[in-house]
């Protein structure tokens, strides 16, 4: 594999992709539309620093409306991560949600049937399983999606194996797991929380901090999406990316007032529409097609994202 398309080469996981994929010798043609949506200022000074690599070449535009036909052909894989992300948000306008993820979506696919060598990994998310009652959750599951998002996603999968079983693509489905490290969305919990912590400023938890969730690293998750690229496949294939690390959220501000070095002052609110009570993915299948199993800890990689962001603030780090 050497030619790659990366949608969303700006945003989280968009970015530490592409880096990765360049570093490793890819060339890769990143799409990303720099929505005002979320750190539109720093996801473009990020894009201008990775054009400076040869190999890369950057289309600014929305999936919707650039001609992705002569973008896609002779890539040997496209990692489709554009989206609009967001539980909370998409309960605000279904309509954009379902542009920026459905339509979208299908609009890659329809430009893959004219290259049907090229395989297509595809950002899903846990947010389909919903209240799974089973942990951890494996890609079997019946899918019940409690928000709009999850919808989008749990819409995209069904078209991806329609496509697949329709136009002979190969397809890897990666549902991801509550991902978090450097460059996170500044709408996220941890970057938020992590924000007020070093300012001394009151934390906001939606519900009474008793949620688990299974947290994902993200060069864990680059790591894991660059395997399902290569792996052997035939058809549509799903695969859960989980970190191993599930964590009820008071153990998190507990481990992150260890690393800020003061006390957290907590405001807690009622549970956010959309929020399962807990998530945690199984991730044998994932293994025993590529191998991939997480190496990063909660400790360590909260640790690294607490220096970034204490960084990224301009604040002076802290003395041994």
């Amino acid at each position: 594999m050497s030619r790659a398309v990366v949608t969303g080469c700006a945003g989280f996981i968009g970015s530490h992709l592409t880096e990765r994929l360049l570093s490793d010798g890819w060339s890769v043609i990143g799409i990303d539309c720099l929505a005002p949506t979320y750190d539109t200022t720093r996801r473009r000074q990020l894009v201008d620093r990775i054009s400076n690599d040869r190999d890369f070449e950057f289309i600014e535009g929305n999936i919707n409306g650039v001609d992705l036909r002569p973008l896609l052909e002779g890539a040997d894989v496209v990692f489709h991560l554009a989206a609009r992300p967001g539980v909370r948000a998409s309960w605000g306008d279904f309509r954009q949600a379902s542009e920026a993820n459905i339509l979208a979506t299908q609009r890659v696919l329809d430009a893959l049937i004219d290259n049907p060598g090229a395989r297509l990994v595809f950002a899903s998310s846990s947010s389909v399983y919903g209240r799974a009652e089973s942990f951890p959750t494996k890609e079997d599951t019946p899918l019940a999606p409690i928000s709009p998002y999850g919808v989008t996603k749990a819409a995209c999968e069904a078209l991806v194996g329609a496509y697949a079983a329709q136009a002979d693509l190969n397809v890897a489905s990666l549902r991801y797991f509550t991902v978090y490290g450097p460059r996170q969305r500044s709408d996220m919990a941890f970057t938020k929380w992590i924000g007020h912590a070093l300012r001394s400023r009151p934390l906001h938890v939606y519900g009474d901090g008793s949620a688990i969730r299974d947290f994902t690293y993200v060069d864990d998750v680059v790591e894991a999406t660059i395997a399902c690229a290569i792996c052997e496949i035939d058809g549509h294939e799903t695969f859960n990316v989980a970190g191993g690390s599930p964590a009820r959220l008071t153990e998190v501000l507990g481990l992150l007032e260890e690393l800020v070095g003061t006390s957290i002052k907590v405001e807690y609110a009622d549970r956010e529409r959309g929020d399962p009570p807990r998530t945690g993915g199984d991730t044998s299948k994932l293994f025993a097609s590529t191998g991939w199993t997480p190496t990063w800890t909660l400790e360590k990689g909260l640790a690294v994202q607490v220096a970034w962001l204490r960084d990224a603030l301009g604040l002076s780090p802290v003395m041994p």
